[in-house]
């Protein structure tokens, strides 16, 4: 009989001492996997705990050359391992190795890493500030042992032990408990066999870098009220980031939270007129991509009643009923997703195409659309933006502008919206009272370009209103942005100059700051 994998925690691969496991299932065939995996008891936490803010003490006036350092031959040795993790993560998701995994998403993976690190060694996140008159200055400096949650649907670029939101807090100092999602704990394993390879061929201390793979929900809320987890950061529903947050809020911690988002697309009548065909093909690529299981997937798109709008509709209906299912990443997924699209159906929202569970599979749905009117959906605004997350989405036909603005005045806080106008200026006039709308409803404003895909560029904000996030200032892409997130901002008044640290060094060669004398400015200046 297989063996329990072990978790990791203070600085060894050592068996949990909980007593109950787990296995998981290839989504695509339904198989389970021959591999075991502890669910841990506070027993397991609680060592991690210790051992974290024990690592915490050693490293806390380490330089960020120290942890740039740990991310570079970190994102290193995935790549040399790049093959077996790609294989790994298929298996457990189902998504392909060329186009998704190797192609994509392990890419991104590693540069996040390198660029991280990157901002780590040069500090910029810090926003080091000097007023020189008064002689304060300030930085952010890490926190202290953060939690990190990783979702199911990006098992590299989101995983808690390797994604963005670890990398950020490796970066700005802060010990790491990473919780694997139970969908793929395999992948999350053999990455975290390589991260601790690194962290002790470095010297880092043990408990700098920790992993388990499940725990009960009370245990869970619980670890993170502990004094001793200064910060959490999760990817996931509504339903637990509204658990994890209140748990948080409770101990008076920041955490991060990605929930959902329905990213809605206005298409507007002359942009419409201009290139159907076009929006087409761009709308349906979106929706279908990876089984709609993007958290940037257009979930609500809004047009007008005029002649190319059912042209349109039928075209997109084309698209996916011509797109074969392909698996999600679980049954209970799968089950969950058609219970979300009955409940719109429920709701009033008409059925176009799709609609139903694939008979025989263990993880398919067909791709499915619905449809209200503008009357409709502001009848009932909070219920038709409940979010069915996988390849669907709800087309809200409206009459006139009019109502299109008193739609867009209930749209809830989401990661994205996007308009689509005229390349002729036909639509300039709908487009200006649209746009001051929703750059206060979204993290993100695109114009003419559907929302999925995050560039991890330092211009990013992966962030937005409730309920897409817990909070509308942070992004949890984009680098530095998303490392201040993990720091806590200490100002230093009237302290000594040999015992402020170097960022705050009137000489610091090399250094990035900001000088203040009671004048706010705006360049970076370094020191001769």
């Amino acid at each position: 009989m297989p063996q329990v994998h072990p978790i990791l925690v203070d600085g060894k691969f050592r068996p949990s001492t909980g007593s109950d496991t787990f296995t998981v299932k290839n989504p695509a065939s339904g198989e389970t996997f021959p591999d075991i995996f502890p669910i841990s008891n506070w027993t397991d936490i609680e060592a991690a705990l210790a051992a974290a803010e024990k690592a915490f003490h050693t490293v806390v006036n380490w330089p960020g050359s120290k942890f740039a350092e740990l991310l570079e031959k970190y994102a290193d040795r995935l790549d040399a391992h790049k093959d077996e993790i790609c294989l790994l993560a298929h298996q457990e998701t189902a998504f392909p190795v060329p186009t998704r995994l190797a192609g994509n998403e392990f890419p991104r993976t590693t540069n996040q890493l390198r660029l991280a690190a990157k901002s780590a060694r040069e500090g910029s996140w810090r926003m080091a500030t000097i007023d020189t008159k008064a002689n304060i200055r300030s930085m952010l400096v890490s926190l202290g042992p953060v939690v990190v949650m990783g979702p199911n649907n990006f098992p590299l670029a989101y995983n808690a032990i390797s994604g963005g939101d670890f990398a950020s807090a490796i970066a700005t100092g802060n010990p790491v408990i990473a919780k694997a999602h139970p969908l793929h704990p395999r992948t999350s394993m053999r990455m975290a066999e390589l991260a601790h390879e690194v962290a002790t061929e470095l010297g880092f201390p043990a408990g700098f870098i920790q992993q388990i793979y499940h725990l009960p929900n009370e245990l869970g809320l619980k670890m993170l009220s502990d004094r001793r987890i200064k910060a959490a950061a999760f990817t996931g529903s509504r339903n637990a980031g509204l658990k994890i947050k209140e748990a948080c809020d409770t101990n008076g911690k920041p955490v991060y939270l990605e929930m959902s988002s329905v990213n809605p697309v206005y298409l507007l009548p002359g942009a419409l007129s201009e290139r159907r065909a076009e929006l087409v093909d761009e709308f349906s690529g979106s929706c279908l991509m990876g089984s709609g299981q993007f958290c940037t997937n257009p979930g609500v798109v809004i047009l007008f009643e005029n002649a190319d709008t059912q042209p349109f509709i039928e075209g997109v209906v084309e698209k996916f009923k011509a797109s074969a299912p392909v698996p999600m990443l679980s049954g209970e997924g799968r089950d969950g997703f058609h219970k979300s699209l009955q409940y719109l159906i429920s709701e009033g929202a008409e059925l176009v195409c799709g609609g139903k569970v694939v008979d025989g599979s263990h993880s398919m749905h067909e791709p499915t659309l619905l449809k209200v009117t503008g009357k409709q959906f502001l009848a009932k605004p909070h219920e038709f933006q409940s979010e069915a997350f996988g390849a669907s989405s709800l087309f809200v036909v409206v009459k006139d502008a009019a109502e299109l603005l008193a739609i867009t005045a209930h749209i809830h806080g989401s990661l994205t919206s996007s308009v689509y106008s005229a390349k002729s200026g036909a639509d300039d006039e709908v487009y200006e009272q649209l746009s001051g709308l929703l750059t206060r409803t979204a993290g993100r404003f695109l114009n003419d370009k559907m929302p999925t895909g995050v560039a991890v560029s330092p211009a990013m904000n992966h962030g937005g209103p409730f309920p897409a996030t817990g909070h509308p200032h942070f992004t949890a892409v984009g680098i530095p942005g998303s490392l201040r997130r993990f720091g806590m901002l200490v100002s230093y008044d009237n302290v000594r100059p040999e015992r402020l640290p170097a960022e705050l060094k009137d000489k610091n060669p090399g250094g990035v700051w900001r000088y203040v004398d009671y004048v706010w400015t705006t360049d970076d200046v370094t020191s001769a």
